[in-house]
């Protein structure tokens, strides 16, 4: 009898072993999968049992949560929703996250391990900490200059730090609230296909995910390229330049809107963006040395983060000497989002160093000690000391002298080039205003903003289109709103 007993213990000794090394396998190796299951609704009322942490401009958080009582308890909410959007993003119950509430998810969520008490107790507990916040580098006056600017037509604003690589300012209209989108429901899935039905495409980042053909405002590439390369020793010697332009291996010929551009120096190129001199710049400087200019400045680069990903600006590896021409004066398959404009223009104003672009300065934790800090790291070396500085000279001569004169600010040293870059079959699109500039402020002798600005524009009549017109006097107001935040 007492066999049997004890056989009876082993095999039921073996069945808890069994049950044990179960449950520890589940644990171990299926917890991930099993978390992820899209049939486990644990995860997702447990995601959003508590509060998320906040998005802060300034001193002022622009999200928030409201508990609506239901099993999904904490919808998220967005203040001046349109106007941060293209930095926020939308955080949704329906939907998921986008931008900066996608790329400091766990740190909003409260999953972060630096957000933990202890090394690895977030993992050990396998439990959440309260969301923490993500402070940002936007200024509020900044952002709302290139808003307000815009003023709701098809466009991008971009404004950085040139010292830091601090963003100051992503703008993108026509926006959206992400207030639309946050929680469940019929509503909510109605929002979604208005705004992804709408020809505006207002969910559409055109600051970081929109590119364009940048047109004449490239030529700041192309001519620290020739002065890099020594193909230009002298910016103000004349080059032997004709106009109109023989494009290399065609009969096609490439035309001057400005006047004066036969022969014109380098200089006289930028002030009044002559066409000729810069696109026989680019095929002078060779597609390899065009190659390392462009690199210096960020483009080609598929891996920029901000912490969001920003689309490649594009600038072609493989080209004959017509299409390099086209290239260099920022057309045929060249193309650049309005951040990526923005950093030429921080790039020069800072001497040639362009500092890695970021939108997060800090991320604090619930009782808003920092716990993390973002450093102002060097990006690149764009272009040599001395050429950045005579890039300095001529877009401050754009400005003062020539096509920018509407981005001159008072008692302010401003620098600027225009551009209106040509787009659509047989280019009969209405084209792109472009300006990029850049402000140094006057009592610190730093300088204080470099900015970009697109404006699509497709309302208004194609011949009164262009960057001095249509972009510059926004640019300007961006420029002014951080001059006063600087001093």
């Amino acid at each position: 009898m007492i066999r049997y007993i004890r056989r009876a213990a082993a095999f039921c000794l073996l069945l808890l072993v069994a049950l044990l090394v179960n449950a520890a396998r589940v644990q171990l190796f299926e917890a991930d999968a099993l978390d992820h299951n899209p049939a486990n609704r644990r995860t997702t009322i447990e995601r959003y049992d508590q509060p998320r942490g906040d998005i802060v401009v300034g001193d002022e958080p622009v999200t928030g949560s409201k508990d609506t009582g239901e099993q999904l308890a904490h919808e998220r909410t967005y203040r001046h929703g349109p106007l941060y959007a293209p930095v926020t993003g939308y955080a949704s119950q329906t939907y998921g996250t986008t931008l900066l509430e996608n790329a400091e998810d766990d740190v909003l969520s409260g999953t972060a391990s630096v957000l933990s008490p202890l090394p690895l107790w977030g993992d050990l507990t396998r439990g959440r900490q309260p969301g923490g916040d993500v402070v940002t580098t936007v200024d509020a006056a900044v952002q709302r200059a290139g808003y307000e600017g815009l003023a709701g037509r098809r466009g991008a604003v971009a404004a950085l730090d040139p010292g830091t690589g601090a963003i100051l300012a992503l703008v993108s209209s026509p926006s959206y609230d992400p207030e639309r989108l946050s929680g469940t429901g019929s509503s909510v899935t109605d929002a979604w296909a208005e705004l992804n039905r709408s020809a505006s495409r207002p969910m559409l980042n055109r600051a970081i995910r929109q590119t364009y053909p940048p047109g004449s405002a490239f030529k700041i590439v192309t001519a620290a390229a020739a002065l890099d390369a020594g193909v230009v020793e002298d910016p103000d010697e004349e080059t032997d330049t004709p106009s109109p332009y023989v494009l290399p291996g065609t009969t096609t010929t490439l035309p001057d809107e400005a006047r004066g551009c036969e022969n014109a120096s380098l200089a006289e190129a930028i002030r009044v963006s002559c066409n000729t001199v810069m696109a026989r710049l680019g095929v002078e400087v060779g597609l390899e040395d065009m190659l390392e200019a462009v690199g210096g400045f960020g483009f080609n680069d598929d891996d920029l983060r901000i912490p969001s990903r920003v689309a490649r600006s594009n600038f072609d590896t493989d080209m004959s000497d017509d299409q390099l021409a086209q290239s260099a004066i920022g057309q045929f398959d060249t193309t650049a989002t309005p951040l990526q404009m923005a950093m030429v223009a921080a790039a020069v104003a800072n001497d040639g160093e362009l500092r890695h672009p970021h939108l997060v300065d800090r991320v604090t934790d619930h009782d808003g000690r920092t716990v993390r800090r973002e450093g102002s790291d060097t990006y690149r070396r764009a272009t040599k000391r001395e050429t950045a500085r005579q890039l300095q000279r001529m877009m401050v001569d754009v400005v003062e002298n020539g096509t920018g004169t509407n981005a001159a600010i008072d008692g302010v040293r401003v620098g600027g080039k225009t551009g209106t870059a040509q787009h659509g079959v047989d280019n009969t699109g209405t084209p792109y205003a472009w300006f990029i500039s850049w402000a140094r402020d006057p009592d610190s002798g730093r300088p204080a903003v470099a900015v970009a600005v697109v404006v699509e524009d497709a309302s208004a009549n194609r011949a009164d289109v262009s960057g001095g017109g249509n972009a510059a006097p926004i640019a300007r107001a961006v420029m002014e709103a951080a001059l006063t935040r600087s001093r």
